[in-house]
């Protein structure tokens, strides 16, 4: 009889719930019966309400059980789990749980079905068909396939992937690089760390197809330093990727080299600013450089370099493998393919949601997120980062797609969606952005680095309702400084939380519930015009977070 296989996450959600433990408990308690038993650590499928959550494979499918502490494992052994029998912790098919039934997965295809570093696993499952299709055709057309997918940077700035490798692939230089951003460092996101964690060959492989496409020999992750397990899982996948010849000297059989390794970040939110990241993979201290020259065009040790995201270049495989048309086909208007979206905050059902461009905040937050956990009103929910815009009830129902939040001042940002109930004090929350940007600021540019100081203190006053007329007409001047005086995101988007507070929550100021003077929030506000241009300042998302 054939050992049947059990699946307990390794992801950093599950491991913080105790997963390691339940997993020790199977196998020890599997080993006391003389069970056959095949324990697989897979990624987590994000529904981290229910983590950890084990599954069991059966001839109908995979059978989830959660959240499973080292307790239940006995009792779930005695009421029959190795043959996914019915028991109060169990969900039935894992495909079939609502939560992941109306998604559509297509980055995240293969998190949590796979034992992330498994090269078989990840080929059985579509892995490198992207790469091999391109090792077979020119950069030319692999940068055009980008092109006509539609595909934009999922960090925030939402700026064409196939225009900045195009760029990259047209300049003249004897050493190219492809850097990606993955100094995820914004609240209520994790979709990054899910990757390298869950899927690290889905990463490498878009790399080496960026590398095949616009001439680079040598690539960097640039991972944060709180992500661990992240680190040594994506370290032990490259070495295991370059004996496999899926990087090396010859990528796939193709005679072009790329080489890959992981640079720690050193700790700071505003490296994730592609500049400073830049900087900071230097060996230099990580402040934000002025533009021009672009990255692409003068980028890493000067020279040309494509920098982009987890889950942008991540997109990439799939795209490659199946066509063009086939990502364009979902979203809509020039938000084309999917976001993975990430639902956090005061959320009963808290986890990764990947859906189409078009998705509203309301859908996300009932039909997915399941309500509040305290059972209280959603009051707002920031969308987009710490420097993302608190949305009201009025703008719920805007389809999630870049132009039609910027117009209405918000941000799509990196897809973390933090959510707060009728208690939330947006004033306090306010001030917890500008606080922030005083803590994270690089302080190479005044109106950053002053700037949030001084918002601080006209916070301050307002609450303590020291001349509270004039400090509000103060705290927009100041505002308006900041988004058209700061040299990147970090300073230009932190007043988009607080006008928003001030503009939708007037009653948490003490203002009138509306205040007449109050204008509007508008997209073409961000630093230099770039109306979609919010996440974190940084190399795929606009804030220090990535801008591309």
């Amino acid at each position: 009889m054939s050992a049947v296989r059990i699946f307990v996450p390794r992801d950093s959600a599950a491991l913080a719930v105790g997963a390691d433990d339940v997993a020790a408990t199977l196998l020890a308690e599997s080993e006391r019966r003389g069970l056959s038993m095949e324990l697989v650590r897979n990624g987590s499928r994000g529904l981290f309400w229910l983590e950890p959550m084990v599954e069991v494979q059966t001839p109908q499918g995979r059978v989830a059980y959660g959240p499973v502490a080292p307790e239940d494992v006995a009792g779930l052994l005695d009421a029959g789990l190795l043959n996914g029998a019915p028991h109060a912790l169990g969900h039935g098919l894992t495909e079939q749980i609502p939560f992941l039934a109306r998604q559509e997965r297509l980055t995240f295809a293969r998190m949590g079905i796979t034992d992330p570093l498994s090269l078989a696993d990840y080929e059985a499952h579509e892995g490198w068909a992207g790469l091999r299709k391109a090792a077979a055709m020119e950069g030319a057309a692999v940068v055009d396939e980008v092109l006509q997918s539609g595909l934009r940077g999922r960090g925030g700035a939402a700026f064409p992937a196939g225009i900045k490798w195009k760029t990259v692939r047209a300049a003249q230089a004897a050493q190219k690089y492809v850097v990606c951003n993955a100094d995820e460092g914004d609240s209520g996101t994790y979709s990054d760390r899910m990757t390298l964690e869950g899927d690290p060959y889905m990463l490498i492989e878009g790399m080496a197809i960026a590398a095949l496409a616009v001439g680079a020999t040598q690539g960097y992750i640039y991972i944060r330093s709180e992500y661990p397990h992240a680190v040594a899982t994506m370290r032990e996948a490259i070495a295991r990727a370059t004996a496999a010849g899926f990087l090396g000297t010859s990528v796939c059989g193709s005679g072009r080299a790329f080489a890959l390794e992981v640079r720690v970040a050193a700790g700071s939110y505003v490296c994730g600013e592609e500049t400073a990241m830049l900087e900071s993979i230097e060996g230099k201290r990580g402040i934000v450089r002025a533009k021009p020259p672009l990255p692409a065009i003068e980028g890493l040790f000067g020279m040309p370099t494509v920098i982009n995201n987890v889950i942008t270049l991540a997109s990439v495989p799939l795209i490659l493998a199946r066509g063009a048309a086939f990502y364009a086909g979902f979203g809509m208007g020039r938000s084309k393919g999917t976001l993975p979206i990430q639902l956090a905050g005061n959320i009963k059902h808290g986890g990764l949601v990947e859906k189409a461009f078009g998705v509203t905040l309301r859908e996300l937050m009932f039909d997915f997120g399941g309500g509040t956990a305290s059972g209280r009103p959603v009051k707002t929910a920031q969308v987009g980062g710490p420097l993302g815009t608190y949305l009201p009830e009025s703008q719920w129902d805007i389809p999630l797609d870049y132009e039609a939040y910027a117009a209405v001042g918000a941000v799509v940002g990196h897809g973390g969606i933090v959510v707060h109930d009728d208690t939330a004090d947006l004033a306090g929350l306010a001030r917890y952005a500008m606080e922030f940007c005083a803590i994270e600021s690089c302080g190479k540019c005044t109106p950053c680095r002053i700037g949030a100081v001084r918002g601080v203190e006209v916070i301050d006053r307002i609450i303590a309702n020291d001349n509270r007329p004039q400090q509000i007409s103060l705290l927009r001047d100041l505002c308006d400084t900041m988004v058209n005086g700061s040299m990147c995101a970090m300073g230009g988007m932190t007043p988009y939380p607080v006008l928003s507070a001030l503009n939708h929550f007037p009653q948490d100021f003490g203002q009138a519930q509306t205040d007449p003077h109050a204008p509007p929030l508008r997209g073409s506000l961000l630093p230099g015009g770039a109306a979609v241009a919010l996440g974190r300042p940084g190399g795929d998302r606009p804030l220090p977070q990535q801008e591309a």
